[in-house]
């Protein structure tokens, strides 16, 4: 025989899930702002390191208003919100706006 279904049962919570489920909201929060830290420093980092050694290209900018490097090789790259270098060709650039 199948017991019948009711709506909703009604779950009581104790102090110990309420303390659980804080604890994972905290530990979200903690997990997202350490990336976007992560992010932040590995950005600053590369452009630094970008700025040092390879040539900074003035006049023109990547599609997003980023600053664009030449390397070594002659490949125009820009760096993103994660650090990386996102490589683009020399016909997606954009003339710099006057300010």
């Amino acid at each position: 025989m199948i017991a019948p279904a009711f709506a909703q049962t009604h779950k009581d919570t104790t102090l110990g899930d309420k303390i659980s489920t804080t604890s994972k909201k905290v530990a979200h929060k903690t997990t997202v702002t350490a990336k976007k830290v992560g992010n932040k420093t590995s950005e600053i980092a590369a452009k630094g390191a970008s700025a040092v050694v390879d040539k900074k290209f003035e006049g023109k900018v990547a599609p997003g208003g980023q600053a664009i490097y030449i390397d070594k090789n002659s490949y125009y790259y820009y760096i993103n919100k994660k650090g990386h270098r996102v490589y683009i060709k020399k016909s997606q650039l954009i003339d710099k706006p006057v300010q």
